[in-house]
């Protein structure tokens, strides 16, 4: 069993927290963006509060641990590896919760380089316990706006988590899936899902627009988020969003490997 000493000792070696490579720079900017309403960086969240920058840095100093600092702009961010264990443990809640209801759950990411992994090893263990992995919509194609301009994806599934592929990828059959911040997907799994009378997910994990999307329109949703991803903690704040676990979301995959069996043990779903 991985303990929390361990555990929080493998996060700031990994630099999934403590000194991240996501820069102060970058997370900046993407706050200058939310606080202009960008839909790039809203992740499908509509906020209610006006969260001009200075806001937000003060809200992210809270949930991740980023410098309060509005002069510090430059160098890499930090989360507190704190932070992070402790919504890992409400993480770990919501799927234990989950498992006992035997919830029909969703998994989706726009990180599937590098959190497919993560979601698939959650996917295999809540469908042990006995909740039904939704997979509507496979194969549906969903156009979302890039900075390359429109461009056409299909939704897949992978160990029962949505993810999109170029049409046309390079290498067919071993491109693991599009990076994508876009809402979008989980709106049209979310529509199939209804069209076909149900069932509905009691409970969303992912991350990106994965997560924002569905909270918006009033589903639990869960999942992880770096620096310069406000929305999703925009969304806890405001109450549509669950829970966020603030980390780096681009580390290599297996890294997130500990992360994995610590939230299964937590949950009580360890295989």
């Amino acid at each position: 069993m991985l303990t929390t000493e361990a555990l929080r000792a493998h996060l700031v070696g990994a630099r999934l927290a403590g000194t991240v490579a996501t820069s102060r720079e970058q997370s900046l900017r993407s706050y200058r963006l939310f606080a202009a309403r960008d839909p790039r960086v809203l992740l499908g969240i509509d906020p209610e509060g006006a969260w001009r920058q200075r806001e937000l840095i003060e809200l992210m100093a809270d949930r991740c641990g980023v410098s309060a600092d509005s002069r510090r702009v430059s160098g890499h961010d930090v989360i507190d590896p704190e932070r992070t264990l402790a919504a890992l443990d409400a993480f770990a809640e919501r799927l234990a919760g989950a498992a006992r209801r035997g919830a029909p759950v969703l998994l989706g990411t726009g990180h599937p380089h590098r959190l497919l992994g993560f979601y698939g090893a959650l996917a295999d263990a809540l469908s042990a316990s006995g909740c039904a992995v939704l997979t509507p919509a496979q194969g549906r194609r969903v156009d979302i706006t890039t900075r390359f301009g429109l461009r056409t994806y299909n939704l897949d599934y992978v160990r029962g988590v949505a993810l999109v592929r170029t049409l046309n990828p390079e290498r067919p059959g071993c491109e693991p899936g599009a990076h994508t911040h876009s809402p979008l997907p989980v709106r049209t799994v979310l529509a199939a899902c209804a069209e076909a009378g149900g069932p509905l997910p009691e409970l969303v994990i992912g991350d990106h627009g994965w997560v924002c999307g569905a909270g918006q329109l009033g589903f639990e949703a869960i999942g992880p988020a770096d620096t310069d991803d406000p929305a999703l903690f925009v969304g806890e704040a405001e109450g549509s969003v669950s829970v966020v676990v603030p980390l780096d979301d681009g580390v290599r995959s297996d890294y997130y490997l500990p992360l994995t069996r610590y939230v299964l043990n937590r949950a009580c779903l360890s295989q």
